[in-house]
């Protein structure tokens, strides 16, 4: 079994999506304190845009520039973001079985997800034909979709691919 995705969607009601640059006024406007750690993760997610971070990934990040945002602060903001609709969190499980939650920025658009189980790199993609198919089950079997996830997994097949580890 390649893996199964768990995919948390939780938007606040004054939810923005992150197509911008962020500033101090869009975390008040949602009720967050402008913290310097809670603009320095927002910062990091917005510069690297259509990229999924584990919260490791984001606090190795920060931590090169920054000594003092801890790991506990990373999972924290993570955390609040996530409910108030600025982040998408994702669990995607590999065949090791391995699971770890992964973040993206919420810019509104949805699209679907194929990972590699050797690495755990995530593509994002977008397939019209895929999207009309899963309306087109649910109204079938007598549902009115609300929302939904894919994830496919396999393993990449690119002879560059900067995320796959020497063996």
């Amino acid at each position: 079994m390649a893996g199964r995705i768990i995919k948390t969607l939780i938007l606040a009601p004054n939810a923005i999506y992150m197509t911008q640059i962020p500033t101090p006024e869009n975390l008040r406007d949602i009720g967050l304190k402008a913290t310097g750690p809670r603009m320095k993760i927002l910062d990091f997610f917005h510069q690297n845009g259509g990229t999924h971070f584990s919260a490791e990934d984001v606090f190795m990040a920060l931590a090169k520039e920054d000594k003092e945002i801890g790991l506990a602060t990373v999972y924290r903001v993570l955390t609040q973001f996530e409910q108030a609709g600025l982040l998408l969190r994702s669990h995607f499980e590999s065949s090791k079985g391995d699971s770890r939650a992964i973040y993206e920025l919420n810019e509104g658009q949805h699209h679907d997800h194929l990972v590699c189980i050797d690495c755990g790199h995530v593509e994002e993609f977008v397939d019209e034909a895929i999207e009309k198919r899963q309306r087109d089950i649910a109204k079938n079997l007598g549902f009115k979709l609300q929302e939904h996830s894919l994830a496919m997994y396999g393993q990449c097949q690119k002879k560059n691919c900067r995320n796959k580890q020497a063996k």
